[in-house]
């Protein structure tokens, strides 16, 4: 009987040191999650992110990771609408995330980055442009490596002005967070022009997104005829609109914003239709000559026999550089340690150039240019001209 009991107790001792040992055990990687659309409207998005996101980890890791481990990419598909963001956020929070990469569209970003916030995990959106993220509230956690509407949209006053003459201009949107957002605050730095009489607003309005017929629309715009036709929504109802447009022998100069020069756009409205019209973006990523972005490119252009669909793909990979940088200054996954070396970042290099921070999570200093499309259908740089 005593036999058994001393052979009880060893049992029992030796599984709670088992335990203790597997619970002190350190982690061989450092997690940071990736909350991408890999579903829904913008899947096209999210793959191009997980991807850029996949080289971005190969290059840290190759180089010896940080802090002495391995970075590993934890996905989770939000399909690219707001209720599926706040599931998904709650998803990678449950698996005790510290630091995430989130996400693709403002009003997706949004829910998802109030609840990061009130966890304590760092969230560093690629894809959400919107002002009001970093104007209408605080989140100490929030950070994003792409820049703001209101910077295109003061570039896209001045540009449509001064460079294309342009005296008569339509603005269309589709009602949307993003869409709304950019086309507003074009309206407004374009107020100094119009008061001084050197433009006219001919056409303010919205579209309804996800139609498949905009005859009705084109219409309007062919009796208006407008110098400059300025869409601010999505691509896929860019592609349709513009197509349809040159079909219908509307032949104003069409400019798109940042988020629809992508393949995507490309396949749905075809050569004939896009070959002229002009695109805002922030630097893209073929046109990207920085060593950080050449080794990136290759490396990409090895592993998917291809280019980043869009730079906020790119963006993606740099959120994931600017959180590695933040991990390695502050020596510590702690989110409060890491929000503080994201805002004092002064020295770290991404592919689309250096990452550094306002208090409010803003990237500082990013550029904007115009592209346009060729004969054969090939985004060019437009202006300003290297």
């Amino acid at each position: 009987m005593k036999k058994t009991l001393i052979w009880l107790l060893i049992s029992v001792l030796t599984v709670a040191l088992l335990i203790t040992g597997c619970a002190q055990k350190p982690a061989e990687t450092i997690k940071i999650g990736l909350q991408v659309p890999l579903t829904g409207d913008f899947a096209a998005e999210g793959q191009w992110a997980k991807q850029c996101a996949d080289v971005a980890a190969d290059l840290i890791n190759q180089k010896g990771g940080v802090l002495g481990k391995k970075v590993e990419i934890v996905v989770a598909d939000d399909g690219s609408n707001p209720k599926d963001s706040s599931l998904t956020a709650q998803k990678l929070i449950s698996q005790g995330l510290k630091e995430v990469i989130a996400s693709y569209g403002s009003s997706v970003t949004a829910p998802a980055a109030d609840l990061y916030d009130a966890n304590k995990v760092v969230s560093v959106g690629y894809g959400c442009t919107a002002v009001r993220l970093t104007m209408e509230k605080q989140r100490p956690y929030f950070f994003r490596t792409c820049g703001r509407d209101d910077t295109q949209s003061e570039f896209f006053a001045k540009f449509a002005v001064e460079v294309l003459k342009a005296k008569r201009i339509a603005i269309m949107h589709d009602n949307q967070d993003y869409g709304k957002g950019v086309a507003d605050d074009a309206k407004r730095f374009l107020q100094p022009y119009i008061d001084s009489g050197q433009v006219e607003l001919v056409y303010f309005d919205a579209i309804t997104p996800h139609e498949s017929d905009y005859s009705a629309v084109v219409s309007q715009i062919k009796q208006i005829n407008p110098d400059v036709w300025f869409f601010t929504a999505y691509y896929a109802e860019a592609a349709l609109l513009i197509k349809q447009a040159r079909q219908a022998g509307v032949t104003c100069t069409f400019v798109g914003n940042n988020s629809v020069p992508t393949p995507e756009f490309e396949k749905i409205a075809g050569v004939d239709a896009i070959k002229g019209s002009i695109h805002l973006n922030e630097p893209m990523p073929q046109f990207l000559k920085s060593p950080e972005a050449i080794e990136f490119m290759d490396a990409y252009k090895a592993k998917y026999n291809e280019i980043p669909g869009s730079i906020w793909a790119v963006y993606a990979a740099d959120a994931l550089n600017a959180l590695v940088a933040a991990i390695k200054n502050a020596g510590s996954t702690d989110p409060d340690k890491v929000a503080n070396a994201m805002r004092t970042m002064t020295d770290a290099k991404g592919i689309t150039g250096p990452m550094m921070f306002t208090d409010r999570g803003d990237r500082k200093n990013i550029p904007y240019y115009a592209y346009i499309y060729n004969e054969e259908g090939k985004l060019e740089l437009y202006w300003p001209k290297d």
